[in-house]
């Protein structure tokens, strides 16, 4: 799978292969060209009290000249790349301006008496610890966007604002620990033929940003960083997540060959974005897309998404540090349906407990909150803040179709004192004349085993589910994907987790309610003749992957798919599933690259 990373050195050939993240497509090979993970020296210096009015104008000027930085690369980044890399940067002017960020740094400068770069570092170190600590890999990946604002602002106050990007002299590839979204998206196409980097994920901005300016490019390397030197040759693999330090020369001619190929087949696909999602035999599919933001969702319907099937809220606790209003929930939803004009939306409750931000508020931090009060078991033990969210919930979706969707459910009773405490909000918003949707659809994550197996009994409390495959994989097979020692254990092929989700599908079925399945494994095409086979035919997954999964759909045939499913079911290894499943991709479509068949 793409997440199994690993360096592999054949003892007879003087290169490495390593392993990574693919999420650019593209093929490229150039020389190496490392950059440093540029963090500032920043000073720890007091000041005298009379200093401090000086400070606090030095910090908001810096924050005013970052913002007039960013509202020029984000025209300029509207007009070269279009809007979707270009919402990037209105969500981090926004940040710049939220006072909620400045008034910590300000008081900082009036109570410690410190110098406002150390303030500001200290507030935006604090600000990425809660994104790097949510405990959830997408937010995690959000790091990138804090450290690039840090760096902006440091810039300003320290007067560093040269680039080694900005002297590139001939074509390279970058190499880096990591990368921040406005030093990928300043990338000179001329000059930076693809990069690779130690840390990063498939939703990063910073992947965004890849996909946009159209770098290939392969994040989550580990240790690229270490190996790779400057001038060393490399190939980069943005298809399949491979990238080769000092390839021989077979290696070399075969990847100039998948070149060609794959520059054909990206032109070809980039024409099915606007094509219907349906099957030879005329079966429709509802593809959908995963955001976080509501600025995401243009780049849903430009892949061609029917709506949104995932919108996950915590980054309204992430971006400010502090528990939201019901207006900034309300806000945030009527942004999202506005963008959506109409079509479904998604809404997953609050997805907190695991995670630094409402840990470091416990009186107790739980030893292992990944198992303990997260989710819809957090929300049930915070009403008040729960119900505030269910209040914005209901208030927007008089403006549009909603759905509300219940995290992590593990037992029956949650799900029914979820549903009571919907009802009661809404018989609340009703006593004082609030306008509320009256067609709310509810439903519940299934992403526990817990729930798989009791999906027959869930089926008669909901109106849909969602499988969640992140999670369901991780409970199923007591592995822990971030944890690079069992990686290699965590796979969506494993004979358990394809028997919980026919059993979801079945029991859904059954019942005649809706479902769907917005884990990683939607966005994987190596899985999706499977999947369709299985019975789903809603999928949600991230918006890039939309046109490669529309056309594995437009070229099978669910009869096909079925018999699929049914030989699948017949094996007891991954292994087996993963060599049939690539297989079968194959045949349907000899044409292509072949990375992405790759797991």
């Amino acid at each position: 799978m793409g997440d199994d990373l690993s360096i592999d050195q054949d003892p007879g050939l003087p290169m490495e292969t390593i392993r990574g993240i693919p999420v650019s497509s593209g093929i490229v090979i150039g020389r190496v060209f490392r950059l440093g993970e540029a963090e500032q020296r920043v000073p720890h210096r007091r000041i005298e009290s009379g200093e401090v009015d000086r400070e606090i104008e030095r910090m908001e000027t810096a924050f005013e000249e970052a913002i007039a930085d960013l509202e020029a690369l984000r025209d300029r980044t509207r007009v070269q790349l279009g809007a979707e890399p270009a919402k990037i940067f209105e969500f981090h002017v926004g940040l710049l301006r939220d006072p909620s960020l400045r008034k910590p740094i300000r008081t900082r400068i009036e109570t410690d008496l410190v110098v406002a770069e150390w303030a500001v570092a200290d507030e935006f170190r604090a600000v990425a610890d809660r994104f790097a600590a949510m405990g959830n890999e997408v937010f995690a990946q959000k790091t990138a966007d804090i450290i690039d604002l840090d760096r902006r602002v440091l810039d300003r106050l320290m007067g560093e604002n040269t680039s080694r990007l900005a002297t590139l002299e001939e074509p390279v590839i970058i190499v880096a620990h990591e990368l921040t979204p406005s030093q990928t998206a300043g990338m000179d196409r001329t000059k930076v033929l693809g990069f690779a980097t130690d840390l990063g994920g498939r939703t990063s901005h910073v992947s965004i940003v890849a996909k946009a300016v159209d770098i290939p490019a392969v994040v989550g390397c580990q240790r690229i960083s270490r190996i790779a030197e400057n001038g060393d040759l490399v190939i980069v693999d943005g298809d399949g997540g491979t990238v080769i330090l000092d390839p021989t020369d077979e290696i070399l001619a075969d990847y100039r060959a998948r070149q060609t190929r794959v520059t054909s087949y990206r032109a070809e696909l980039r024409r099915s974005a606007g094509l219907e999602a349906i099957t030879v035999d005329g079966s429709s599919i509802s593809l959908l897309g995963n955001i976080e933001f509501p600025d995401e969702i243009p780049s849903v319907l430009d892949n061609g998404g029917a709506g949104v099937g995932l919108y996950r809220t915590e980054f309204l606790y992430l971006t400010s540090g502090h528990e939201p209003s019901e207006d900034d929930h309300y806000q945030a939803y009527r942004t999202a349906i506005s963008h959506l004009g109409g079509r479904p939306l998604t809404i997953r409750t609050q997805d907190l407990g695991a995670d630094k931000y409402t840990q470091t508020q416990a009186e107790e931090p739980e030893r292992n909150p990944f198992l303990g009060c997260r989710s819809i078991r957090y929300s049930l033990l915070h009403l008040p803040e729960f119900k505030t969210q269910l209040r914005a919930i209901l208030r927007a979706a008089a403006a549009g179709p909603v759905k509300v969707m219940f995290p992590l459910v593990s037992t029956v009773m949650e799900i029914r004192q979820a549903k009571m405490l919907l009802a009661d909000v809404a018989e609340e918003l009703d006593e004082e004349g609030v306008e509320r949707g009256r067609d709310v659809s509810i439903g519940m994550m299934v992403e526990v085993p817990s729930a798989a197996l009791m999906a027959r009994a869930f089926s008669s409390e909901v109106d849909f589910f969602s499988i969640g495959t992140n999670d369901l994989i991780q409970y199923t097979l007591a592995v822990d994907r971030g944890n690079e020692r069992v990686a290699n254990l965590y796979t969506g092929a494993s004979p358990a987790v394809i028997q919980l989700v026919k059993n979801v599908v079945r029991a859904a079925r059954r019942r005649e309610i809706e479902v769907s399945l917005c884990g990683e494994l939607a966005g994987e095409p190596i899985y999706t003749m499977l999947l369709l086979g299985l019975g789903l035919r809603t999928l949600s997954m991230v918006p890039t992957q939309i046109p490669l999964i529309k056309t594995v759909i437009r070229a099978v045939t669910i009869d096909h798919c079925e018999r699929i499913a049914r030989k699948v079911g017949t094996f007891d290894s991954e292994r087996q599933v993963l060599n049939y499943l690539r297989d079968e991709l194959r045949k349907i479509d000899p044409g292509s690259p072949g990375g992405w068949t790759a797991d």
